[in-house]
This record gives structure tokens, sequence and C-alpha cells, in this order.
């Protein structure tokens, strides 16, 4: 029981973490497409981006999508919180922030106390406090301080006299008190916790191509769980993925530097995003869904194609590629454990050659706005390493499939499209209600959350959840995390499948 409560926290976790480095990821496009637009050679090339109105335009989106990422630490203080609360979330939400700033105004009376010497610990003006800089841990602890706090006392209930204090009210009281303390002992005891962490970052560093090649293939490794999104959450925000200029994290160097040094400044730091994936998911997985598709039976092979196609587009384009990994990780693991070993030396490639391509996709948007339209960044190297990756995956996969003779299993969708008298509304209601059918029915569910490709659903009894039923819904893959919680893939559509679901349930 003990593992499946850590099990589901850490895939909370990650899950919550992923809400702000999707926003992130959305904003590093914009904030990519104008940096680019603001080099000189591109300028010189286009000499209409001169005008004033344009550069202005230019220069007000390059600004504002770069606020972002000063704002990481709070945005994940406000996502954990949201994200871990088990009820209420948007109250849960409401009190991350308070209690994020909480802690930054009681760090800074700790500072200006005199009690001790703070001199050599980080200070920083944010949110217009002269506080402690602990950059992502601080917005970390304060979200899971919050999340635990809400989900205990979000119903406690007082006497009849201060009863207007309890329930969701008081969870900001307990809050404030809470990261009071918390922000009051930070400054005594960061800097050997700080030094802990820069060691392991300096460690990481110091492996050169082997930890990259590790971090790939770890990052690879943990799909199924889920906790991907946790070791990439930490090396991006985290002086796990290195410091640069006192700011830490591979993706908030990458993001705030880009405009402002030189491109090869940031290779160090750029061999943990978005350029070790392209490889993989831009070229190796196309391989692995034509594999498939060659080696799927004859009566198979026109769903099998239609699954492909989709799952490739996914891939290449954005660098979603759980739809095509769910498809063959569970009926092979052994080609996902190759999928991973190609992942590791995907990134291991790709910072040996030097390629300088950030953000955090590794599709073909990140690949042109981060890579070819950016001089300098050595894009060229991703088009002989990726053809080379798509014929080694997909020998190794036909090979693997034809001797174990092995096909994915595709079932027969209850598709309504085109019925005449069922309107979309309709339609969508009607698989959300197959969708709780196949978890088992309306008293078998919890809380339903997404993140971008998986439902994610709390369940009182495992053994009534029906696959089959599910998969006639659309669903690709399940991962059973623990006894009370499976994640059930569904793709880029699942987040307007999730908001179907949970309005489902509340009739």
């Amino acid at each position: 029981m003990n593992k499946n409560k850590v099990m589901d926290f850490f895939s909370a976790l990650g899950r919550s973490l992923l809400m702000p480095i999707a926003a992130l990821a959305a904003c590093g496009i914009v904030l990519g497409l104008s940096s680019a637009l603001m080099k000189a050679q591109v300028v010189e090339a286009l000499p209409f981006l001169q005008l004033p109105v344009l550069q202005f335009v230019i220069l007000t989106l390059n600004k504002v999508a770069g606020v972002v990422f000063t704002l990481i630490p709070v945005l994940f203080s406000i996502s954990i919180a949201f994200g871990l609360a088990k009820e209420e979330k948007e109250i849960a939400a409401f009190a991350g922030f308070i209690g994020y700033y909480t802690f930054l105004v009681a760090s800074s009376c700790m500072i200006g106390s005199g009690f001790m010497d703070f001199s050599a610990l980080k200070i920083s003006a944010i949110l217009g406090v002269e506080t402690l800089d602990m950059g992502a841990v601080a917005g970390i602890i304060s979200g899971l301080v919050t999340a635990k706090i809400h989900n205990k006392y979000h119903k406690v209930q007082f006497p009849v006299a201060i009863s207007f204090y309890g329930g969701k009210r008081f969870v900001a009281i307990a809050v404030i008190m809470a990261m009071a303390a918390a922000g009051l002992i930070a400054p005594l005891v960061w800097k050997p916790i700080s030094a802990a962490i820069d060691g392991l970052g300096g460690l990481i560093s110091a492996t050169g191509l082997a930890g990259v090649f590790t971090y790939g293939f770890l990052e690879r490794l943990l799909i199924p769980t889920g906790l991907h999104h946790v070791l990439n959450g930490l090396f991006r925000t985290t002086s796990l993925g290195g410091v640069y200029e006192g700011v830490e994290g591979c993706l908030n160097i990458f993001l705030q530097f880009i405009d402002k040094v030189d491109i090869n400044e940031l290779a160090p730091f750029t061999v943990f995003l978005g350029q070790g994936k392209m490889p993989m998911m831009m070229f190796g997985l196309s391989g692995a869904a034509l594999a498939i598709y060659r080696t799927s039976p004859e009566e198979k092979k026109g769903k099998v194609k239609a699954l492909m196609i989709a799952g490739v587009a996914a891939s290449v384009v954005s660098g979603i590629t759980e739809p095509l990994e769910f498809s063959f990780m569970f009926i092979a693991p052994a080609l996902f454990v190759f999928h991973a070993v190609m992942g590791g030396l995907s990134f291991m490639l790709m910072a040996a050659l030097h390629v300088i391509i950030g953000n955090t996709g590794g599709g073909l948007i990140d690949y042109l706005i981060w890579g070819v339209f950016q001089p300098g960044s050595n894009w060229y190297w991703v088009l002989v390493v990726g053809p080379v990756f798509f014929v080694v995956y997909y020998r190794v996969f036909k090979w693997y499939l034809t001797k174990k003779k092995l096909s994915i299993d595709v079932a027969d969708e209850e598709e309504t499209d085109g019925k005449q008298g069922v309107s979309m509304d309709e339609q969508q209601k009607a698989k959300a209600v197959k969708i709780i059918e196949g978890l088992g029915g309306f008293g078998n569910i919890g809380v339903v959350n997404n993140c971008l490709t998986r439902l994610r659903v709390d369940i009182k009894d495992m053994a009534l959840v029906d696959e089959d039923i599910l998969k006639k819904t659309g669903a690709m893959g399940f991962v059973r995390s623990s006894d009370t919680h499976i994640q059930v893939i569904y793709g880029p559509k699942v987040e307007r499948i999730a908001s179907d679901v949970r309005e489902v349930l509340k009739y």
C-alpha cells in the first residue's frame, strides 16, 4: 500500500508540474519566433522587418513571452496545489499563491533580522520582495505544503461563534501560518541544501556524454509510469539542469538568454532539451510505425494504418509520442527497452555533434523555430542522423515483430460519426458514458484528471475496469500505477474526453 501511495503521489506531482511546463513551452514558441525575427542576419535578409510597427509588435511579443519564465516558482506553487488537491481545486490554487508569497515575505524578514550573516545566500527581488532566491524549489515546497493542508482541513468545522473561519476559509489561514514558519526557517537551512543540489548538477555535467545518454534513456524509460514529467521538470527548472549567470534550470537558461548571448554559450544546457528527442521522435518512431504496419495481418492493416498515421503525425509535428509508444509497449517490452536506449543515443549524438536546439518539444514546430530559424544551431545534423534512426528502427521493429509473430491489437471502435440525427454533443456524451462504463461505472470512479495524453482516474476497485470497453472508445494503452489509480492513454484529444467524463459524472 505504501508503494502504491508513493507511486500515486509522484504520478500526480508529475502531472501537476506538466501544467506550467506546457505553458512555458507554448510561450517559448512565441519567444523563439520573435527572437529569430530580431536576429541581425534575419533582418538583413528580410528588410521589411525594419518597419517601426513590425519592430514594436515583435519586441512586445518577445518581452511578454519572456516574462513568463521569471514566474516559474509561483506557477509551480499554484499548479502543484491545484493538481494535488482532491476537491475544490480552485481554493487550493488560490492558497498556493498566498502560501508562496507568505514564504517570500517571511524569508525576507529573517534575512533582514540581523540574527545571522546571510550574505552568502542568493538574494533577489521576487514579486516585489527582496528575499531568498530558491528558484523553483520554493514553489514546489509551497505547492506541496498547501496541497497537504488543503486536503486535510478544507472541510474542518468550528463552533458556531467562529464557524465563518472553518472549511475552505481555514485553508488560507493554515497555509499562511505554515508557510510563514517555512519562510523563517528557509534562510537557515538553504545553503547546505543548495550546495548539495548544485553538486549533483555538477556531477551530472562532469559525466559528459554518458550523463546525457543516461538522461535520455531514463526520460523514455519512465514514460509508462508518467514519472518522466518529474525528471524533466527538475532538470528544466532547478540547478540539476545547470546554472548560468544565476539562472537555474536548462529550460530557464535557454529561454532567458537565447536573444542575449551567443548561441554557443547555451550548448551545455540544450543537451537536456528538445534537440535530443528530434532524431527519435521525427524519424525513429516513424520507422517503427512503418514496420508495425507492414508486419500486421492483412485483416488488420486498414485499422493499423489509420492508427499509425495519427501517431506519426502527433510525434513528428508536436513531439507527442505516447500514442505510438503505447501501441507496442506492452505487446513487445523488449522493443520499448530498445526505444529507450535509442532515446539515450539520440540525446547523446545531438550533444556530441554540438546541436543547439532548445525548448521542450522534439517535433517539427520546435525544430523549425529553435533550429532552422536560429543561426548557429547546427540544425542540419538532425537531418543527417534522423534517416539513420528511421532505418534502424524500421529494421529492428520489423525483425522482432516478424520473429515473434506479434501484431498490435486494434479494437473495433464504436463510432457514431456521420449518423443522421446524432449531434456532436450527443456523440461525445455517449462516448463519455462508455468510458465511465469501462472504468467500472459511476460508483467506481473517484477523481478524474488528465495530462497531455492520459486520462488519469482514481478508482475504488481495479477489478471492475474493462479494458476491452475502453479500447472501443479509442484508448491506446493503460498504466495501472497502483491498485486505485489507472492512466488511460487517448493521445492529444484527452483534454476534451476528460472534460466530457467529468461533465457526465456530475449527473
